[in-house]
């Protein structure tokens, strides 16, 4: 009995193209928003801690308001199914443009010694530090990175890569063969304008959290309007079976590997290779944002799709689907949704 239901909910291409465009929603909440915080350290060089409390006091409120909003609209609006996917494709090219301009919202890597530059401030070909004579005896490992910004605006991976000889970050020879310049401070050298992008990026954030979760309530509409009555409850165990499978498994992992690509300089641990220390900004910005606007990009053509099909044969997926969801189906919807947001 089971696989008959299920081959005949996969048959109904409403059906199919609702729940792979809300796979691919939560792709993007589960790949992008795993990765977030990391990015935030890496494009505008906040510490862990900051960029995690910004994500909890920003990203997650909105997302929250966004679904009890999409809820609310479909309620006031008193939309139809067809209604329902026009507003989920108007919520899904709202949020994707706020996507596209994260692509133009960072701070580049800024010169490191040794990795984009070499140690005389010139473009760097070399992905692995040089040993240059003022750090040939200092053994520096690669193991972990505490930056520390030179008074020659370069950035050093660490206090033994810019040849400091004091704890207080001076008498650092690689800076500077003056004494006097020849002093460090902690953290990466600051870029202009970053704080300034970083702040925009933040509000584009807010509205962006809030603006994708709308679309959560239109998806499960459409979905259990176009099943039949029997089928309902069994429909949407599959739809939030199929966003674990595909929406939050394969999306971390195909992130993950992306960042990984652009890479500038790994630790090294006894010899094997270790964390990612530095990474190219402006190839981690592009690879990053852009899967998240390709997966967005293929949930506006699916529900595209589902519209075509719903207004093709209207008539008939709403007489299939009529009856009203019970109050049990529809708090036990609610309440996957908001767990997933």
């Amino acid at each position: 009995v089971i696989p008959r239901v299920t081959r005949h909910l996969l048959s109904n291409p409403v059906f199919s193209c609702i729940t792979l465009a809300a796979c691919m929603e939560i792709a993007v909440v589960a790949g992008f928003a795993a990765f977030l915080g990391k990015y935030l350290e890496q494009q505008f060089h906040l510490t862990t801690s900051s960029a995690n409390q910004l994500l909890g006091m920003t990203a997650i409120p909105c997302a929250c308001l966004g679904i009890f909003l999409g809820g609310l609209l479909v309620k006031k609006l008193s939309l139809s199914a067809l209604g329902a996917v026009r507003m989920a494709m108007l919520v899904n090219l709202v949020s994707t443009a706020c996507y596209v301009s994260f692509l133009f919202l960072g701070c580049d890597t800024g010169p490191v010694a040794g990795v984009t530059v070499n140690y005389s401030n010139e473009t760097s070909p070399s992905r692995s530090p040089p040993a240059p004579s003022c750090i040939s005896n200092c053994n520096c490992r690669t193991a972990s990175a505490s930056p520390v910004c030179g008074s020659n605006a370069v950035t050093y991976l660490s206090a033994c890569f810019a040849g400091c000889t004091r704890a207080n970050l001076s008498g650092c020879w690689c800076v500077s063969g003056s004494s006097a310049q020849a002093v460090a401070s902690p953290g990466r050298c600051p870029r202009p304008g970053c704080q300034e992008a970083f702040l925009t990026f933040l509000c584009v954030v807010c509205v962006c959290s809030m603006i994708g979760a709308m679309a959560q309530t239109p998806s499960v509409i459409i979905l259990i309007r176009t099943v039949s009555p029997e089928r309902k409850s069994y429909a949407l165990g599959v739809l939030f079976l199929l966003l674990r499978l595909i929406g939050f498994i394969p999306p971390p992992l195909i992130f993950g590997m992306g960042i990984d690509s652009t890479c500038l300089f790994w630790s090294t641990v006894c010899g094997e290779r270790g964390a990612c220390l530095l990474y190219d900004n402006l190839a981690y910005r592009h690879l990053y944002v852009s899967i998240a606007i390709v997966l967005k990009s293929s949930a506006f053509l699916l529900y595209a799709t589902t519209w075509r099909c719903l207004r093709k044969n209207y008539r008939q997926y709403i007489r299939n689907g009529e009856g009203a969801l019970t109050p049990s189906q529809l708090f036990a919807s609610s309440l996957t949704l908001d767990h997933l947001g």
